[in-house]
């Protein structure tokens, strides 16, 4: 994203007004006339829920005049209602917000410039300058992410199957997964199907293509031939049964202690970041180990924020929104309260403050970081107006995955509606 530019939106006024709710810490009242109330939505697991309740409640503490109104679901349910409020003008205050929709958002115009918020000596200059969205930073970075694949170390010991190794290759990666299956009893599985659009573009962009979306969506770049090559693979998968068959594949919940491909005992591995590992590992304790995203000749997988606070354009307590953003990534109390669950904090001197106690799950979302930061890649969401095209390659892959439509099929109707968005995007 660092190819954007801004120009400063925020008055003197208004920076000094956020100076002054977040001095020493507490942040003051919000307003000599009375209390504010600001409405709050994130999404997660239950950990991150908790977290989150309990460092409103110490805000409140420091800062009587402001309360919260919150409201938290899982990840799915979130995206889904998101666009709604978002037509309705309806959006909280504070709101989380993901590298993966970020940029959507930003350019629809439902989420406040906030560029004028001083982070220095918190957040490195050049972590911010790369995540502006048209020269505007749309949401301040609360952590530290990466993509790695988790894996059930304690039943692929017990079959004697060797553990995954990091910057492991693709084509180690599928032989584990023809390997894993010889030594797994049936109805187990080495690895789940894919039907993502952004696995496969691991593996495109790994391999030296580059992302599927490029240039703010304005070009579509599709590689026929690693696309058929790596659903072909796939296909021999579900074949020999070394994938789930597809109903299993489209029952799974992650983070269910029931339904998750892994915590189920149905898979032994599962995709996971930093964020979402320390959930894994609290349904698994002491059974999950990670390692990074497969590699190709230009490396693999993504290392970076991708988790953020923003501020609704239609909040009317905008100013407010702004300096309990600034106290969470800032303030050592805050940081102490959410702990790890959005990852490792992206102030270092949280992060320091937290070592001492650091729990299982938090270690191993560190050493997913660590072991993905070498070979990482950009993060390449997908830009706006691409979410209906998202959704429809799961909706194609699906059905190659039911046996409903060919690899070629799929490629060609996939490719048909990219090239189609992208002229589209190229004409606005």
């Amino acid at each position: 994203m660092k190819n954007r530019r801004l120009s400063k939106g925020m008055t003197v006024l208004t920076i000094g007004a956020m100076l002054a709710l977040t001095a020493c810490g507490s942040g003051g009242d919000s307003k000599e006339s009375g209390s504010v109330k600001l409405k709050i939505m994130w999404q997660g697991p239950d950990t991150r829920h908790q977290a989150m309740l309990k460092t409103q409640e110490v805000y409140t503490g420091l800062n009587p005049s402001i309360t919260f109104s919150p409201e938290y679901m899982a990840w799915d349910d979130y995206w889904k209602k998101l666009p709604t409020l978002a037509a309705s003008h309806s959006m909280p205050d504070v709101l989380h917000m993901d590298g993966a929709y970020i940029q959507e958002y930003a350019t629809r115009g439902t989420l406040e410039d906030l560029s004028g918020m001083d982070l220095s000596g918190v957040i490195d200059a050049k972590t911010l300058e790369n995540l502006k969205i048209d020269g505007k930073l749309y949401g301040i970075p609360i952590s530290r992410n990466a993509q790695g694949i988790a894996f059930n170390k304690e039943a692929l010991a017990a079959a004697g199957i060797e553990l995954p190794k990091k910057d492991w290759t693709w084509d180690e990666y599928f032989d584990f997964a023809r390997n894993a299956r010889t030594k797994l009893a049936d109805g187990v599985y080495p690895i789940s199907d894919s039907d993502t659009w952004d696995f496969y573009q691991y593996y495109q962009t790994s391999n030296g293509k580059g992302p599927i979306i490029q240039e703010n969506g304005t070009k579509f770049n599709l590689d026929k031939e690693l696309f058929t090559k790596f659903y072909g693979i796939y296909a021999e998968f579900r074949e020999k049964k070394i994938v789930p068959p597809a109903d299993m594949v489209s029952s799974f919940k992650e983070n269910d202690p029931q339904a998750d491909p892994m915590a189920s005992g149905k898979v032994m591995t599962r995709g996971a970041t930093v964020g979402s590992v320390g959930a894994l590992e609290q349904l698994m304790p002491g059974k999950v180990d990670v390692v990074n995203i497969p590699v190709g000749p230009e490396g693999g997988g993504w290392a970076q924020p991708t988790i953020f606070l923003s501020v609704s354009t239609d909040s009317k307590h905008k100013d407010e929104a702004k300096a309990f953003i600034k106290w969470f990534v800032t303030e050592t109390q805050a940081g102490q309260t959410y702990g790890m669950n959005f990852g490792i904090p992206i102030n270092d001197a949280i992060y320091t403050a937290l070592e001492p106690n650091l729990q299982p799950k938090d270690i191993l979302g560190n050493k997913l970081y660590a072991t993905a930061k070498d070979k990482a890649l950009p993060f390449y969401p997908a830009a706006a107006g691409w979410t209906e095209w998202v959704d429809n390659y799961k909706k194609t892959m699906d059905a190659v995955m039911f046996g409903q439509k060919s690899i070629e099929d799929a490629y060609n109707e996939i490719s048909k509606a990219g090239i189609a968005i992208a002229e589209k995007q190229s004409k606005k």
